[in-house]
């Protein structure tokens, strides 16, 4: 076992699961704001933690310092986030529809409906992300605002960072009195364990990030179950970026500076990485190529996160470019060593693109392939090629978006996030972010990762019907003892 870390038994799972399941049922006992302060304490002991969770991630996944001390500062903002939401409220959507007694030909009963907690959360940590994504990250945060209990079974990759942040949870439980399973934690490296959680009898729902092959394991692993449940899986994404006419005429220099720049951010290792660009032939996009090859071959190779990552990249990058018609391959100038990854960019006809499917597939590092169309309508029959995406992205001029109206009409139907004139790599945490897409983005296209909505995926709607006030939940009592927006006969009130 890595990192000496003990992997637990599937019997030893089931028990951790009936205990999240126990737990669950005390934290329902546990006011809004209770809980708010126990995402707080939980952000309060990461930082307490200081200096040595930094030093431990840098050294378990490569990362520098910098970029883990921003992912720590947006794991606990994004805990306070949701404590935030808690006391506001209004994310249980309460709706009450009063009783019409006169009402002919039928009477209407009084109806009252809010969203609920769906039970245990099994969180699967992501190996690119090691606090955001992973132990107190937006799956833990989001499903522990939403009321239920999480276990998180940590990536082995960074395992020792997951302890230490588990250690900070174990904290803020006490000081928060939270029940004492409301979280838990466990190692492993084998597919058993991760079977044994999804398929344990008090599972009630799942939340991945990582490979496409891993999340579609947990869903069949959910379907095979007597009562399957839901699996959030932020899978694979080549986050096509569409580059118009107009603007590679005019701003050749400033576009091949900043996809240089997003293409080999964090050696490549984002969801959101610029993995396919597309445009028409021309002076322009010949002239932005070059540029672009230029500034990737000034880019220095850097280590990935795992032998395993670089390997995989390795491996993809090398299939995609010995494809038949992938030509004017430019890499970084300094050769790699070790586990280092070499920025890399490629040229292809939108043609052969549609005939080989394998480049369609995602090669997670800093590589991207640029697709050359003859016209407008190869560029659409390309992008609708392509499958379901977290981002697309729209280079352009006013110009530009004036004339491609077919093409801007299509892009909503690619991703949960359309971009126009940036970049996709950064994820902002707010209310109005959304980190999802079709399949194979994600297994359900309806929900977001990211942002206070994030929680949805942990709740389902009950209706309460003639339900005496003093029996119903807090949210959907006459007076509105919590003072939140609620749908009232019709209309929003407090």
């Amino acid at each position: 076992m890595a990192n000496n870390f003990k992997e637990e038994s599937t019997e030893e799972i089931n028990i951790i699961m009936q205990q999240s399941q126990s737990a669950f049922e005390a934290y329902q006992k546990t006011s809004a704001e209770q809980k708010a302060l126990f995402l707080e304490a939980i952000a309060d002991e990461i930082e307490a933690i200081g200096d040595a969770l930094l030093q431990k991630a840098a050294e378990e996944t490569n990362l520098p310092l910098p970029r883990l001390t921003g992912e720590r500062a947006r794991t606990t903002g994004q805990l306070r986030m949701f404590a935030g939401m808690l006391r506001e409220g209004s994310w249980v959507e309460a709706s009450i529809d009063t009783a019409l007694p006169n009402r002919t030909p039928l009477p209407r009963p009084d109806l009252r409906k809010m969203l609920v907690p769906l039970g245990p959360v099994v969180v699967f940590g992501a190996s690119n992300f090691p606090f955001a994504y992973s132990t107190a990250g937006g799956d833990t945060a989001s499903a522990l605002g939403a009321g239920c209990s999480v276990v998180v079974k940590a990536h082995p990759a960074h395992a020792e960072t997951s302890e230490m942040v588990y250690q900070a949870i174990k904290k803020a439980i006490v000081s928060s009195n939270m029940p004492e399973h409301v979280f838990q934690h466990v190692h492993g490296t084998s597919f058993e364990s991760g079977k044994a959680l999804v398929q344990a009898d008090d599972t009630a729902a799942v939340g991945f990030t990582g490979s496409t092959v891993g999340g579609l394991a947990l869903l069949q692993y959910s379907s095979e179950r007597k009562k399957p449940i839901p699996v959030f899986s932020e899978m694979g994404s080549i986050n096509p970026v569409i580059f118009l006419p107009d603007t590679l005429n005019k701003n050749a220099a400033d576009l091949a500076a900043q996809y240089a720049g997003s293409i080999t951010l964090g050696v490549g290792q984002f969801c959101t990485n610029p993995g396919l660009m597309l445009a028409v032939e021309g002076e322009g996009l010949d002239n932005f190529y070059k540029l672009l090859g230029n500034g990737i071959e000034g880019v220095k190779p850097a280590k990935m996160l795992h032998a395993g990552i670089h390997s995989a990249y390795e491996k993809k990058s090398h299939a995609a470019l010995e494809q038949s018609g992938v030509t004017s391959v430019v890499k970084s100038a300094t050769e790699a060593i070790d586990i280092e990854a070499q920025p890399t960019i490629a040229l292809v006809s939108a043609e052969t693109f549609l005939e080989n499917h394998l480049l369609h597939e995602e090669v997670f590092g800093p590589y991207s392939l640029m697709v050359v169309c003859k016209d407008e309508q190869e560029l659409i029959k390309v992008l609708k090629s392509v499958s379901g995406q977290l981002t697309t992205t729209v280079m352009g001029t006013d110009e530009d978006f004036a004339g491609h109206s077919n093409l801007l009409q299509l892009l909503p139907s690619i991703a949960g996030r359309v971009l126009f004139n940036g970049v996709p790599t950064g994820v902002e945490v707010c209310a109005s972010m959304v980190h999802g897409g079709p399949f194979p983005a994600t297994t359900d296209s309806r929900f977001t990762a990211v942002g206070i909505n994030a929680a949805k995926r942990w709740v389902r709607p009950v209706c309460y019907q003639n339900c005496p006030d003093a029996l119903l939940p807090l949210a959907l009592q006459q007076a509105n003892p919590i003072n939140i927006w609620r749908l009232f006969d019709g209309e929003w009130k407090k």
